[in-house]
């Protein structure tokens, strides 16, 4: 009997650990700003932005014009992805479209320290930023379409339902990150340790928003449950879901995927149609 009391508390010891080690590390997992890589070239009229935030935050975007009148982008990354990456990859499938995107606080050249709550509020003020510069920058006096790629699903959904937008493009989207988290870690108590929360799926419920969700068949990193959930709770929102296309690929290899482009584009279209 000793014997299996000292083995008992041995593992519950070593549960303890594990889980002190998860709570702790939490914010490195979600935002490994060691993983970006730097600022690729961005093409001739690259707009530097700068945005001081309280605390003595600076974030630092790039803005780069569209060639056309399409509506004004602000878009979102992923965990691990480079403002400048972003910037450029909309910006080669939506050329007529004016795009900004800002690096999320704490990573390079942005400063602070990321966090699911400051990354939301950010949001709201990197929009309203932008909008009073409509006087400088032509494009941005129109509502703009925000996109949220992965993990950037949170802070765009933040935004777009609490500011007058055109629509929402979400790319690899979930549904809560508490419940994403939950399903990764199903024998840690998630909901107790995770001091980041992000919840596009109550944020858009009852929404009056235009969305556009493209995911991954294969998505080793959202799991179909998660996307599932989201259309789920857009199923109660009106208008709801205006465009949805699953496109056989993985989490990160979507954006190589032949037909992201054109799925981009359609999706950016329906959102832009003048019959909604």
């Amino acid at each position: 009997m000793e014997t299996v009391v000292k083995i008992a508390a041995l593992l519950a010891g070593a549960y303890a650990l594990v889980i002190a080690i998860l709570a702790l590390s939490q914010t490195v997992l979600l935002f490994p700003r060691w993983a970006v890589g730097p600022v690729p070239a961005l093409p001739a009229g690259e707009v530097p932005l700068r945005l001081d935030r309280p605390g003595g935050v600076t974030l630092h975007g790039h803005l780069l014009s569209g060639s056309g009148d399409g509506a004004p982008i602000i878009a979102f990354g992923g965990n691990a992805w480079n403002a400048g990456d972003v910037a450029l990859l909309l910006h080669r499938i939506l050329p007529q479209h004016p795009v900004a995107v800002f690096h999320y606080r704490g990573y390079a050249p942005s400063q602070g320290r990321p966090s699911a709550q400051a990354l939301s509020d950010d949001a709201l003020a990197i929009h309203d930023h932008l909008k009073e510069r409509a006087s400088k920058d032509s494009g941005w006096d129109k509502p703009s379409v925000v996109i949220g790629l992965s993990i950037g699903a949170g802070p765009a959904a933040h935004l777009a339902t609490r500011r007058p937008v055109q629509g929402l493009i979400l790319v690899t989207p979930f549904d809560s990150l508490t419940m994403l988290a939950q399903e990764k870690f199903p024998w840690a108590p998630v909901a107790l340790l995770l001091r980041h929360r992000m919840a596009p799926a109550a944020d858009l419920t009852d929404s009056d928003l235009h969305v556009a969700i493209i995911a991954a068949a294969h998505d080793e990193i959202i799991p179909p449950a998660r996307t599932e959930a989201l259309r789920t709770a857009l199923a109660r929102a009106e208008p709801g879901i205006d465009f949805d296309r699953m496109l056989a690929a993985g989490h990160n290899d979507i954006y190589g995927h032949p037909d992201f482009a054109d799925t981009m584009r359609e999706a950016m279209g329906t959102l832009s149609s003048g019959d909604q």
